[in-house]
């Protein structure tokens, strides 16, 4: 079979807050081949990256990652991999190549899941999926009494780990500290402590070396993305000082490369990696890959629909020995009502890898229908790309 089809659809809350929430709009990926049809999720601003899907070539090293996609041969899960190969090559120039990536690489894994009735993380090659604990993934109260509250919430729901990040965290140093305070005493003495500082100190390692104090107090398990994603060196002096404290980080890796060099140059403790943004599970499962060989626990990092949850956990669903993943539950309505069904957390609070063929997700297209935008794309009279039909 080839690939007939290439369908993006730009979805979006009526109203987008400056808040680091990626719930509030979506760019879903539609691939239909022989008959068959499978969905992904980027993790970008949908725009740029259906720019980057039809744009005009510029060079030979800069055409439009449909170029490389439509009408290809997609017969087993090896084209998958010659595809991203053929879109690194001829979309070298286009920096937003790997995000749009990212969500047809997704529907290419759910699209051959479904043709060959098995699950994604099968076709990685994993036995089973194992039980992953998911911890409450939320943003930084306004103020440490809400942080609290949130804390309080996530425990109360019955998570025994919880992330707190973004927000007001990282510019006045009392204030962080009565956040992680209250971020503790929220989730329990016995919670599993997580904070994101969001790059917040760039490369400044004395202001992230000045929480490490109440970090350590509080029995911080890591410290996410303390710094700008390239500063390997900040990452690696300020993991010699947090001692208990691990450093967390890889979700702004757009390719395998990257991620890897998290681990090898940043010496992050836990790899977090998107699939959304690093180019689809493909490159993601070669990050997972290579931390299991160094020693270095994986995890998945999302802030979108269970679709992208799903995608999230392929990569390290049959690794028994890494077992937290994000829970993202805040999701503005748009990300929670994309899908008929979600991934719920069992009797003992864990959640796996669906069963079902492919990512074992179920897309609601009359919730697809409410949230679309509607978008033309348009160069000297020719029009590139029209949303698309939901059908």
């Amino acid at each position: 079979m080839h690939i007939e089809s290439v369908d993006l659809f730009y979805l979006s809350m009526p109203q987008v807050l400056d808040i680091a929430d990626g719930s509030q709009d979506a760019l879903l990926v539609r691939v239909r081949a022989g008959g068959h049809e499978g969905w992904g999720e980027c993790e970008a601003a949908p725009l740029p990256s259906i720019a980057s899907m039809v744009c005009p070539m510029s060079h030979g090293a800069c055409k439009p990652v449909q170029a490389s996609v439509l009408g290809q041969p997609l017969n087993d899960i090896t084209d998958i991999e010659r595809i991203h190969r053929l879109v690194r090559l001829h979309s070298f120039d286009l920096l937003q190549a790997d995000h749009t990536l990212s969500g047809i690489d997704m529907a290419l894994w759910d699209l051959m899941g479904k043709k060959l009735s098995e699950p994604v993380w099968r076709l990685l090659g994993y036995e089973q999926s194992q039980p992953k604990m998911p911890y409450a993934s939320v943003l930084f109260g306004d103020t440490p009494q809400e942080t609290l509250e949130k804390g309080k919430r996530a425990q109360t729901n019955g998570f025994r780990a919880a992330k707190f990040g973004w927000g007001p965290f990282g510019r006045d140093l009392q204030t962080d500290i009565a956040h992680v305070q209250a971020a503790r005493e929220g989730i329990g003495p016995d919670g599993i402590l997580l904070i994101d500082a969001g790059t917040v100190w760039g490369d400044d390692l004395d202001a992230a070396a000045a929480r490490v104090p109440i970090l350590k107090e509080c029995r911080a398990t890591w410290l996410e993305e303390p710094f700008d994603k390239e500063a390997f060196e900040a990452h690696q002096r300020l993991a010699a000082l947090c001692g208990p404290v691990k450093i967390a980080g890889g979700e702004g890796s757009h390719n395998a490369y990257m991620g890897k060099h998290m681990i090898d140059y940043a010496r992050v403790g836990f790899i977090q990696i998107d699939a959304g943004r690093i180019g689809g599970i493909t490159p993601a499962k070669q990050v997972a890959d290579h931390a299991v060989a160094q020693g270095v626990t994986y995890v998945n990092h999302t802030f979108q629909s269970h679709l992208a949850l799903s995608a999230s956990l392929q990569p390290y669903a049959g690794l028994s020995g890494h077992t937290i993943c994000e829970y993202p539950v805040e999701l503005k309505p748009l990300a929670y009502e994309l899908s008929r069904n979600h991934l719920e957390r069992d009797a003992n609070g864990q959640i796996c890898a669906p069963d079902a063929p492919g990512l074992g997700i179920t897309l609601d297209l009359d919730a697809i229908k409410r949230y679309l935008v509607d978008v033309q794309v348009e160069v000297q009279g020719k029009v590139l790309y029209r949303t698309p039909q939901v059908d």
